[in-house]
């Protein structure tokens, strides 16, 4: 199962995965993502995964398949804050930090769900859609 999950920023795309995930549920997922890119220059993700026991062989291959897409367009992406207490899903988490360095990437612990939703709405400075939110109050 692959869900998406509301969040209260835009450029934020929030899902929560678990069981068995089909290509039709990460499909919808990706979606999700091209839509924000389109509409926002910088997206966040959050990924709650809580029990993820595999992906069917063609959600697999369509992950991999767009997430090389996606390499050539890093620039895109802000954070990535990833919610579990599944040890394994931290290392990979981790690991995928160090080898994609455009994307500031994080590990939350189930309890800190809010925190996470929190880190990943914020932008860098100078990527906000108002000169307000960067700290420009007029002249």
């Amino acid at each position: 199962m692959l869900d998406l999950i509301s969040h209260p920023v835009e450029h934020v795309v929030a899902m929560k995965a678990g069981g068995v995930v089909t290509a039709q549920e990460l499909q919808h997922a990706i979606d999700a993502i091209e839509v924000a890119k389109r509409a926002h220059p910088r997206v966040s993700l959050v990924v709650e995964i809580d029990a993820l026991r595999w992906l069917t062989l063609t959600a697999l291959l369509k992950d991999i398949g767009y997430g090389l897409t996606q390499l050539g367009d890093l620039e895109h992406y802000h954070r990535a804050a990833v919610v579990t207490d599944q040890a394994w899903v931290k290392h990979l988490a981790h690991l995928e930090e160090r080898l994609f360095k455009a994307l500031e990437i994080r590990t939350f612990p189930k309890h800190d769900h809010a925190a996470a939703m929190a880190w990943a709405s914020q932008l860098p400075k100078g990527d906000h859609e108002s000169p307000e939110e960067d700290g420009y109050h007029g002249a």
